[in-house]
């Protein structure tokens, strides 16, 4: 089947724009299962097009029994998409799935416009949001390694091309000229740079936990993660109603009561085939993750392909090894469930038990969000009796915020404190001299 759309749906991203938006046609030929329950063919590859700066002026499904070698969809549908592409003045196609470069090669061929995958527009995506030296070097290794085997098509590309969608973050129209043995050069300086940038990252992660509870929010892209960050802790962060906004990591406080504080970091949402290349070089922005006490899986409840996204995300986290880490369930915007939805919904949270039910933009539930942070620090704590003399401020400012503190006692000059501490907090106050005394300690949380 094949559709022409001459509405042209505006996104945030048309504000930011500086040149038209760039003609393209979708094309997706699927297997069985190949989509979620209730997906619409090329749904989200829709949305990802429209966040790389594409205008969709039609498309093309297939229904496919088996993958085609050559050119993935059958010749006719090819035929169909090359017919198409010049019914509408389409510059380009994507294809809502990975490509060989011997079949790229062959569909460059018989439809005679750029022609990109999956893959392609994702790391086009990165490359466009890319702002930190880190995003861009991490973004830029796995273009390079992407790109690599599909130079010669590239530089063909290059040739009656100017930049535009799939082409940008990369070899670009400057190094049209740049041979095999020059590009893994690239490679190599940039994987040297990315090691000692993974290493800096590592200590200052390392550094920054020693004495606080990490929490880090991962989830599905646009799930709502930027906008819980700065609902709970005032930060003033980037949200925008597009795929893939954040891509550098942020790190804030969190004040959970009682002077008690965590730090939580928002990362890069994830996505259903996530390019392997992406997440390998991406592994310095999400090393917050990596370190994490406390991961906060954050959920779009509204949607309908919520099952599909949570296991998206729980496949990203198992390749980054944090499958076993502890997990908060959190379902957003829980006060838009559609009615058709609800029964789905609840059996999600029988699935998940303990998870907490938000509204990140509302403001709704984030009390309860906190209070359950604050349990679960507290649970990882040791139980620990402490007296700290009164003359010293600063281990009594440290404590604050850093101790789980149940009963307090006043003894002249001495303040007996009851509650609990990390592993971390217990070795500073250990380690803080004659003005502090520890009388006790219980064993630490498993």
């Amino acid at each position: 089947m094949s559709n022409v759309s001459g509405k042209q749906r505006r996104t945030p991203n048309d504000r930011q724009l500086t040149v038209e938006r760039e003609p393209t046609i979708l094309v997706g030929g699927y297997l069985p299962n190949d989509l979620l329950p209730g997906e619409e063919p090329l749904e989200e590859l829709e949305q990802l097009a429209e966040t790389a700066g594409a205008r969709v002026v039609g498309k093309v499904l297939q229904n496919l029994k088996e993958i085609n070698g050559a050119t993935y969809i059958g010749k006719g549908k090819c035929e169909e998409v090359r017919d198409l592409a010049k019914q509408t003045g389409a510059k380009g196609v994507i294809f809502d799935h990975d490509l060989s470069p011997a079949q790229g090669r062959n569909l460059d061929k018989i439809i005679g416009l750029k022609v990109l995958d999956r893959t392609d527009l994702i790391l086009d995506i990165f490359a466009t949001h890319a702002r930190s030296r880190m995003a861009k070097v991490q973004v830029g290794l796995a273009l390079y390694e992407y790109r690599l085997p599909r130079l010669k098509r590239m530089w063909t590309h290059l040739e009656g091309q100017k930049g535009g969608i799939g082409l940008r973050g990369g070899p670009g129209e400057k190094q049209i000229e740049t041979d095999r043995r020059k590009l893994l050069k690239q490679i190599w300086d940039l994987k040297v740079e990315l090691k000692g940038i993974e290493a800096r990252k590592e200590r200052t992660v390392t550094a920054r936990g020693h004495d606080h509870y990490l929490v880090s929010l991962v989830g599905y892209t646009n799930a709502g993660k930027s906008t819980l960050m700065k609902a709970v802790t005032g930060e003033d962060v980037l949200i925008e109603d597009k795929l893939f906004a954040t891509l550098d990591t942020k790190t804030s406080r969190l004040r959970l009561g009682g002077g008690m504080e965590v730090l939580l970091s928002d990362t890069v949402g994830f996505i259903r085939r996530l390019p392997h290349d992406l997440v390998a070089s991406f592994h310095a922005t999400l090393e917050e993750t990596r370190m994490a006490d406390l991961l906060i899986h954050v959920v779009d409840a509204s949607s309908p392909h919520a099952r599909g996204q949570i296991a998206a995300v729980n496949a990203v986290l198992k390749e980054l090894d944090c499958a076993d880490k502890e997990m908060l369930m959190v379902f957003n915007k829980s006060d838009a469930v559609p009615p058709e939805l609800e029964l789905e919904f609840r059996l999600l949270q029988c699935e998940y038990p303990g998870s907490v039910l938000i509204s990140a933009l509302k403001g709704e539930g984030l009390g309860a969000l906190k209070a359950e942070i604050r349990a679960r620090a507290e649970a990882r704590a040791q139980p620990v009796t402490v007296s700290v003399h009164a003359g010293d401020g600063r281990t009594l400012a440290f404590m604050a915020t850093h101790f789980f503190e149940n009963e307090r006692d006043i003894a002249g000059e001495w303040i007996t404190v009851t509650g609990r501490a990390s592993k971390a907090v217990l070795e500073r106050l250990l380690a803080a001299g004659d003005t502090v005394r520890v009388l006790s300690t219980g064993p630490a949380a498993e």
